[in-house]
Parts: structure tokens; sequence; C-alpha cells
């Protein structure tokens, strides 16, 4: 087995603390007795922790000391191109059950936004996230099912929005793992969950979510158009809001993309010009149920419009106008950045792909290798490449496992 890269203690640590329970920073933090801040900063390697600290890390993590102090790093399994079995084992009722007391609504959000960050921001998001997604499904599976009899009604309905949130982050893992099977499930429990929370935001953010399902299917653009277009109706009756500009704007792009897929290329652009930029200008650049909604997600559908077209031009004109840098979503990133190397594969600039290319292995290489379009431009780029530039590009396709 190909031995890891040496670890500094800080980043053994944070590995640590996400393997066992994925434990917050701050309640790590203060069982060991000191602030969360020097303790962020002992993960970011700013800090060095003293032997007894260090100790008592140890003990928190339940990890010895030598695990920490170890000149690698645990080993780690490939990352997995499909859903990760324990997710979908749990998903479909078939993993650990629960019993006694429910996580409160409190300590089940906490752990819901955990998982969200990680989703949205780590460069090995998929590896991450399937280490903490089968507990998580079962605390709030059951959290869900013990309080829908309780008698605060409050409580009732914070466990449900955290379920719903959850969700939505399954219906992306799944769809994104390939199992568009259970992203349709997930997001049907999402719909439901915010339903019995009597929540109509996150009810809107579930069909957002269900019209992403449809868009990932042959021949589903028309009903995805359908599911966010009623959702918008639907959003009428809500008091104006930020929240809710984000939220319509997400679903308007939805549509736009519905438009896109069927070729209605200037249904498209009309519609993302005269609705979804002046939602995107009222609700600013926000992150509302996670959907990442604002003047620059906007423009990325502008650019994925003309790339659809074969507008290569008109893509890479309006993508020297963008700024993807404060993107809250490593896979907006990602998707930027994977439009750009497509724009130049159609005006065949090979040096610009391959430049895009590497650029996407250092945001995601997990999602890259999961990312058809990626692999396709990789493995052709290798039969046309310039002498110059092949073993470079032959690494890459090696790397990502494309050959």
């Amino acid at each position: 087995m190909e031995e890891t890269p040496r670890l500094p203690v800080g980043a053994r640590i944070r590995y640590h603390r996400r393997k066992h329970g994925n434990r917050s920073m701050a309640a790590v933090a203060g069982l060991c007795g000191v602030t969360e801040r020097y303790f962020s900063m002992i993960e970011n390697g700013k800090r060095v922790p003293s032997p007894k600290l260090l100790t008592r890390i140890a003990a928190e993590l339940d990890v010895p000391v030598a695990a920490l102090l170890a000149d690698k790093s645990p080993a780690k399994a490939a990352a997995s191109r499909t859903t990760a079995p324990d997710v979908a084992h749990a998903l479909l009722g078939y993993g650990s059950t629960r019993t006694g007391s429910p996580l409160g609504p409190a300590a089940l959000r906490t752990r819901v936004e955990e998982a969200w960050c990680t989703w949205q921001t780590s460069t090995e998001r998929f590896t991450e996230i399937e280490a903490v997604l089968p507990a998580l499904v079962a605390d709030a599976e059951y959290s869900v099912r013990v309080h829908r009899g309780s008698s605060s009604t409050a409580t009732r309905r914070d466990v449900l929005r955290a379920a719903a949130d959850l969700y939505g982050l399954l219906r992306s893992y799944c769809r994104r793992s390939g199992r568009l099977d259970l992203s349709l499930m997930v997001a049907d429990r999402a719909r439901r969950a915010a339903e019995d929370a009597d929540d109509p935001i996150r009810l809107a953010a579930a069909h957002w979510n269900l019209g992403h399902c449809l868009l990932s299917q042959d021949g589903g653009a028309q009903e995805a158009h359908e599911v966010a277009r009623i959702a918008i109706e639907e959003l009428r009756s809500v008091p104006e809001s930020n929240e809710k500009a984000a939220i319509q704007g997400a679903l308007e792009l939805v549509c736009v993309v519905a438009e896109a897929q069927r070729k209605k290329w200037w249904d498209a652009r009309a519609r993302l010009d005269q609705k979804a930029a002046p939602l995107g200008k009222r609700a600013g650049e926000s992150n509302t149920m996670w959907t990442v909604f604002g003047p620059t997600n906007v423009n990325l559908h502008a650019l994925s419009i003309e790339m659809l077209a074969g507008q290569s031009a008109e893509g890479l004109r309006l993508a020297d106008e963008m700024d993807i840098s404060h993107l809250p979503s490593r896979e907006r990133q990602f998707t930027f950045t994977l439009e750009l190397a497509r724009g130049y594969y159609q005006r065949r600039d090979d040096a610009a792909v391959l430049v895009h290319l590497l650029d996407l292995e250092k945001l995601s290489a997990e999602d890259m290798t999961r990312s058809t379009v990626a692999a396709d431009m990789a493995t052709s780029l290798l039969q046309r490449v310039r002498p110059t530039y092949r073993r470079q590009v032959t690494g890459l396709v090696e790397r990502l496992g494309f050959t």
C-alpha cells in the first residue's frame, strides 16, 4: 500500500476529531480546557500543544498520544466513486437502531450544519461526509420519530427543520455519487419534513432539491421546470424577505437550466436576465438553505448557458468578468472552473484546458473523478495533446484513474 504523506500534529488532531464522531472544535476545546480559537490555531499549525494538553486531547478523542505524534497519517481508504454502502443502508433503514434519549433540536442542528460545512468546503468532501452521514441519518430519523408526538410544537418543528436540511445535503451527495434513485427518495423526505414543520421556505428549498434531481435524469427537464414553477407560485403568499428572494431566485435558476437543456437558449437567457438577476440583486450574495444563490451564481448560470449553446467565446468573455473567490461552496467554484475548461476545449486551446484541469484537481480531486465531463476532456486531450504537454496530461489521467 502506498504510504500517506507526513502530517503535522494539528492535522492529525483534526483527522481523529472528524473520524471519531466528527465532534465540533468547540466541544473538544471546552473539554480540554482551552478556547475554540486556540484549538483552531493548533489544528491549523499556528500553535503547538504542550505535552499535558496533547494528552488531554488524545483522551477526549479516544486515541493514544502516539497516534497524534506518529510520523505518518492513518491509512486512508481510496475514495469511493459511488454512494457509500453504509449511507445507503442508513437511508433504507438497515443501519444501527437507536434507543434512549434522542438528540434535541440544538444538537441535531449543530451536527447538520457541520456536515453541510464539510460538504461545501472540504477538498475531500466525499470521504469526510461518508464518515459522518450514517450515524447522522440514524440519529436524525430517530429524533424525528420520538419528537413527532412531543407536547412542544416548537421542539418538533425544529427537529423537522434540521431533518429537512439534512435530506437536502443527502440529495446532493446521492446525486453526485451516482444514486439518482436515493437522491429522489431523500428529496421527497425533505419535502415531507418541511411540510410537517409548516415551513414554506424549507418547502420551497425541498422543491429546488427535487428540481435538481429531475435535471440529472434524461428527459427530466420539463418535470423540473414544472416543479420549480409551482414552488414559485406557492411562494407568492410568503412575506417578502431576502430569504424568500434567495429561494425564489434559486428556483428560477432551475427553470433556466431546464430551458437550456431543452435548447431554448433565448428563453433561458430572458428568464435569467428578467427574473433571476433582479432576485440576485435583492438577495445579495447568500447561502440561504445552502443554495449559494446570489449575483455570482446568476452569472455562473449565464456562463453555463453559453457553453451549452456552444458559444464558447461569449462564455469566456463572461467568465473574465467574474470573481468566484468569495463563494462559500467549493462545488460552485469547481463548476465555474469546469466550464472554463470546457470553453477552452471547444476552442481547442489545449494549454488552457490543461491549466484548468490541473486547477480542478487542486480544488477537489474527488469531485473530478466523478465528473464525466472532466474525464472526457482529460482523456481526449491525451489523444491530441502536443508532446510539450503530454507528460503532464498523462500524469493527470493516471492520478485520477481515467485510463
